[in-house]
């Protein structure tokens, strides 16, 4: 394979716990040569079918608001149709029309004008921390204030307000449950323990939660915080989607946007600068998550052969016993043959048989160049 023709992500295997634009985010990693295991953490309740926002919405129409912050486009957009099936669209628009229509960011600004609306406002920073300097500011006694939700918490946002005197009414669009199938998000935890992901992504804070909040339940959460510590990067689209691993302990990726396409750049940067390079029998190796990078070609490595290299690479150049080599590979019992087979089918993948020597009656060791910088022996 060209090794020009790989991605920047080609070898690596990424988690998705979105349930809604996980498609759009698989494709984008996809592109980029990853490979995607999909495990949406959550499930969206449809908002024509939401009893909690049909109760929103009578309130709203019931008494007008003074001011409704809209903070994204999408929830806006469903908003405004759920009302319109249950056959309160107008009487809905008309409360919105008589309200001061604060918009959070471009997208919104355009939902809201798209709806035939104006807003009397919008933040340059997209920030809802702005929104709420700016209500705050103008004085919030006695105002009645609708805050359009869309699964996303709002740390202190409605608190702030309540305690500066205002009467705050929350529409929950998209209101988000734990999935009905939880396979998926179970084969995901123990993937991720297994350092058998290179990275998983959160595009929603709830996600982020019931992914914790299933492990605890299985009594794997003190593993999984491990591996996000240690070796499985946490990207978020933004720092309300990181507050439930922040919490943990777990420092996250961010973009400085908070779009799906710049977290896909943030991996296309990260996971490649994290991979270990070695020259090895005067080749360049790359060691990927699930392939090897031979002088820029992309090889594919089976799962057992990935245990023994990242094994021989912790101590390059040094002998690894077939015994210390047979603990790694999965599931392999006690016969050192195993490794053996093993053995040959990574030399097979690698594509180059003298990237591995075979040091008779001791075990195999990779051929570090003499030239290398032999410090990191001990990896």
């Amino acid at each position: 394979m060209d090794g020009q023709q790989h991605g920047p992500l080609s070898g690596f295997t990424i988690g998705v716990t979105a349930a809604r634009r996980a498609a759009e985010l698989g494709e984008l990693l996809r592109r980029r040569g990853g490979a995607v295991l999909h495990a949406p953490a959550l499930r969206i309740v449809p908002p024509a079918d939401d009893t909690e926002l049909r109760a929103a919405t009578e309130d709203v129409i019931a008494r007008a608001p003074d001011v409704v912050v809209a903070t994204t486009a999408v929830g806006l957009r469903a908003w405004l149709e759920a009302a319109a099936g249950w056959g309160r669209g107008e009487e809905l628009l008309d409360r919105l029309h008589g309200a001061e229509l604060l918009a959070r960011g471009p997208k919104v600004r355009g939902a809201v004008r798209a709806a035939g609306l104006v807003e009397a406002w919008s933040p340059a920073s997209e920030s809802m921390a702005d929104v709420l300097e700016r209500l705050l500011g103008e004085g919030v006694e006695g105002r009645r204030i609708a805050v359009q939700l869309h699964g996303e918490p709002l740390p202190g946002f409605a608190e702030a307000l309540r305690a500066g005197g205002a009467d705050v009414v929350p529409v929950p669009v998209h209101r988000w449950m734990p999935p009905a199938d939880l396979g998926p998000v179970d084969r995901l935890i123990d993937a991720t323990v297994a350092r058998a992901v290179d990275a998983v992504t959160f595009t929603s804070a709830p996600a982020a939660a019931s992914l914790l909040a299933r492990a605890e339940h299985r009594g794997r959460l003190a593993d999984l915080l491990d591996a996000l510590h240690h070796d499985v990067p946490a990207a978020c689209v933004g720092p309300v989607t990181a507050l439930p691993l922040q919490a943990r302990g777990i420092d996250t990726l961010q973009p400085d946007r908070f779009r799906t396409g710049p977290l896909v750049d943030v991996l296309c940067a990260e996971l490649p600068a994290r991979a270990r390079t070695l020259p090895v029998a005067g080749r360049r190796v790359e060691i990927r998550g699930h392939a090897v990078l031979v002088d820029g070609d992309l090889r594919p490595v089976p799962p057992a052969g990935m245990a023994l290299l990242h094994l021989l690479t912790r101590r390059p150049g040094w002998v690894v016993s077939r015994g210390e080599l047979l603990r790694a590979l999965p599931g392999a019992g006690r016969d050192e043959h195993a490794v053996e087979t093993a053995m040959a089918r990574l030399r097979t993948a690698l594509g180059a048989p003298k990237l591995i020597h075979t040091v008779v009656k001791r075990g195999y060791r990779l051929a570090l160049d003499p030239s290398a910088d032999t410090k990191y022996g001990t990896g």
